[in-house]
């Protein structure tokens, strides 16, 4: 029936002087009319545009009504329509080549996506790569452009680290609003794209100003932390299914930084590492820092084809047909079928209509049908700014702070040359015999030994994630476990400079039982934080400006996170403490601690607990909260 339509209409379309038309538009035929492709499913905007196409011909112009009204067809809109001659062209090649970069298929949607989270994984994971490769070096690339003195070389790489931050945080909420707008993938593909070019620009670099630049290029156009966990809430449809997916990407960012750190530790001026590739005038020779810079742009380039290719839309708005499962599927036919399944409001209204049959329809839709589309088309507004959002995100602030502390804070102390024992003042000395970990300097290790403790950094990461995490959570419940973990922070940044006075044989045991004390708190904090922020929403349609707003708010705090830890950093060094950057963000830990005790709890939380230790699905319950909160 397809296939007579579709010929019908290019018999009136093509003139005999558009025969070379005809010919494309007759072998394209079969796509068009074939029941896999979404032609007569979506592409409203196109419609509209052959709508206005029509509008601009004389009104008597009818030819073609009474063929196209007498047969029933399988989209009334499109075979009502007179189209020009160059249109059908242009929909060969909207609905036929596009669709056929992306595949779509029909899922349960009881189940978990296993398939899709894999592929955003595989997309997520080049950004932590191409992030965390520049800490290893960042300290050495400051000193080696000479910026200002050397005893202030670690608030500069503080600088550089946070001028992605900075311009995320700038750009995040617009982002994650676009993407309510546009679709969650093509935001998620732009900031794949801007941080490929940043991490080539800061390869080139000759000073430290377009370093600076390259990152914050590379923040400008990225809104990516947002909208994968906007994504991320929008293919798991089951309450019992979330712990797990949203384990998925902190799992992927854990496998980044063992990679990312890696790859910077190793690669970054090659020439001291091996002389005889990269030999004194070579490319790599000038440019010691590009190596590691084009290979994570190379992984982002990976991720960004198989995300082009294979990553599926999540928004509820913009998903193609096939992709929907069979209860939420709309078509002409709705109307006609009398079960519980079917979408309470249509995708059109035509209950003016006579089902079956486009005669009860006009031959083209006036422009104020449009206009009344267009205004039932706009979402409502949601408030996002109330008290159990607000609190959770000041939480996930606080604690993105001293997290970025501590990334920022490693390298450096784990570089820094030992102070001599003779060269401390005698309040340094005695502070030393109280408190210990108060002296001067740090471990005096190489850049290469930084990248490979950073990376067993990351397989303690990645043990924490796939282990411990889901097993306190469904022992303890979200709720508990996020105060647990969060008042128990301050630890991990009270026991690094600690490892001053630890002997020398000894410093590699200690350095990863530090880093598992930290991963153990960290690893398990962050997606508890995300299942808190995403389940206080006051829509599903309301995420992607409500996870663009976190985005935005924990970007500002990495922003400053690191000048400011890096400041104290030099501030103890002068003083012979450089313990002081540690001891602060344990301050800033310790104030996460009592504010997380503000943020309001409600009585789905214990249910939510109930359920993850019964390992049953939750019951419907009726969110009501313990405190007064009138959204939630």
């Amino acid at each position: 029936m397809a296939m007579a339509v579709s010929t019908s209409l290019l018999d009136q379309i093509f003139t005999p002087s558009h025969s070379c038309s005809q010919h494309v538009a007759h072998f394209f035929l079969p796509f068009l009319s074939s029941s896999t492709n979404p032609l007569f499913e979506r592409n409203t905007l196109v419609f509209a545009l052959l709508d206005r196409e029509e509008k601009k011909k004389p009104p008597t112009d009818t030819s073609i009504s009474p063929r196209l009204t007498t047969t029933t067809t399988t989209h009334p809109t499109l075979a009502a329509c007179t189209l020009s001659s160059l249109l059908p062209l242009v929909l060969v090649h909207v609905n036929v080549f596009l669709p056929c970069v992306s595949v779509s298929y029909s899922r349960d949607p009881d189940a978990f996506p296993t398939v899709q989270l894999f592929l955003l994984a595989i997309v997520r994971l080049a950004e932590p790569i191409a992030l965390t490769s520049i800490f290893p070096y960042a300290w050495e690339l400051v000193k080696r452009y000479e910026v200002g003195n050397e005893e202030d070389a670690s608030f500069y790489a503080g600088l550089l680290i946070s001028a992605f931050s900075l311009a995320e945080a700038l750009m995040g909420m617009y982002w994650g609003g676009l993407s309510d707008k546009i679709g969650r993938k093509p935001v998620l593909l732009i900031g794949c794209i801007g941080t490929m070019s940043s991490l080539v620009m800061v390869g080139f670099a000759s000073n430290i100003w377009l370093a600076l630049i390259g990152r914050a290029l590379g923040g400008l156009l990225n809104g990516n932390i947002g909208v994968i966990q906007t994504m991320v809430g929008e293919m798991v449809k089951k309450p019992e299914h979330e712990p797990r997916a949203y384990s998925v990407m902190p799992f992927v960012w854990s496998i980044g930084t063992i990679l990312g750190p890696f790859i910077g530790g190793t690669m970054a001026d090659p020439h001291k590492s091996w002389p005889e590739a990269f030999p004194v005038g070579s490319l790599f020779y000038n440019f010691p820092y590009l190596l590691p810079n084009l290979v994570c742009a190379a992984l982002l380039f990976v991720s960004i084809v198989l995300g082009w290719f294979l990553l599926q839309e999540t928004h509820p708005d913009m998903q193609s047909a096939s992709s929907m499962a069979p209860s939420t599927f709309v078509s002409e036919e709705t109307p006609l079928l009398a079960t519980t399944d079917a979408m309470k409001r249509p995708a059109v209204d035509l209950r003016d209509d006579t089902y079956g049959s486009v005669r009860g329809r006009s031959c083209s839709l006036r422009a104020a049908d449009w206009a009344q589309l267009d205004e039932k088309k706009e979402e409502p507004s949601y408030d996002i700014f109330t008290k159990r959002i607000m609190t959770l995100v000041v939480a996930l602030c606080i604690f993105t702070y001293h997290s970025m502390t501590y990334d920022h804070l490693m390298p450096i102390f784990f570089e820094d040359d030992r102070a001599d024992s003779g060269s401390m003042s005698l309040f340094s000395a005695a502070a030393s015999s109280v408190a210990g970990s108060l002296g001067a300097g740090g471990l005096g290790m190489t850049t290469r030994a930084v990248g490979m403790i950073m990376g067993v950094n990351g397989v303690i990461a990645l043990l924490v994630q796939a282990v411990i995490f889901p097993l306190a959570a469904q022992k303890f419940g979200v709720y508990k476990l996020f105060i647990a973990v969060t008042v128990l922070h301050p630890i991990a940044y009270v026991l690094v400079p600690n490892l001053l006075l630890v002997p020398e044989a000894m410093v590699y045991p200690a350095i990863y039982f530090c880093l598992a004390v930290r991963n153990v708190l960290s690893i398990i904090l962050y997606p508890l934080l995300l299942i808190l922020i995403k389940e206080a929403a006051p829509s599903p349609k309301a995420l992607g400006k409500l996870n663009g707003m976190a985005a935005s708010a924990s970007a500002g705090c990495r922003m400053i996170a690191p000048p400011i830890a890096g400041l104290l950093y030099t501030y103890g060094t002068k003083i012979n403490c450089s313990g002081l950057a540690w001891y602060g963000s344990a301050v800033v830990a310790v104030i996460g601690a009592a504010q997380c005790f503000a943020v309001p709890r409600q009585r789905c939380d214990d249910c939510a607990e109930e359920a993850g230790r019964a390992n049953v699905p939750k019951q419907p319950t009726i969110v009501v909260n313990e405190v007064d909160d009138e959204r939630m």
